[in-house]
């Protein structure tokens, strides 16, 4: 059974940094597509970045571009989320899945930004 462990949250001021790892248990995490989620209470999970397998293609929410930057390690079945110049609307729980999800949720990594 594939398994996601997120990690790397955690309390931090505006304009701070935060670098967010993912690492799977289990198979084929090389073949498919991955990307990092957020969601706040009472909203709907939402895509913030987005990475192809071949790690050539990367694509952003809006909300996040030019701040964010997600990369991957195949041979470690890891991926990353490095969020600079965080904001308070950053605050979420954030997972990791592939892309479109289809595995099991992991438990999140809570981010907030705060003074």
């Amino acid at each position: 059974q594939v398994q996601l462990v997120e990690s790397g949250g955690g309390l931090v001021q505006p304009g701070g940094s935060l670098r967010l790892s993912c690492a799977q248990q289990g198979y084929a995490f090389s073949a498919y597509n991955m990307a990092w989620y957020r969601q706040t209470p009472g909203n709907q999970r939402e895509l913030v970045a987005r990475i192809d397998i071949s790690t050539t293609t990367t694509n952003y929410a809006d909300s996040v571009k030019g701040r964010f930057t997600i990369s991957r390690d195949n041979a470690k079945k890891t991926v990353f989320l490095q969020m600079n110049n965080l904001k308070p609307a950053d605050t979420a729980v954030y997972y990791c899945n592939r892309h479109p999800p289809t595995l099991t949720w992991g438990q999140g990594t809570q981010v907030t930004v705060s003074s």
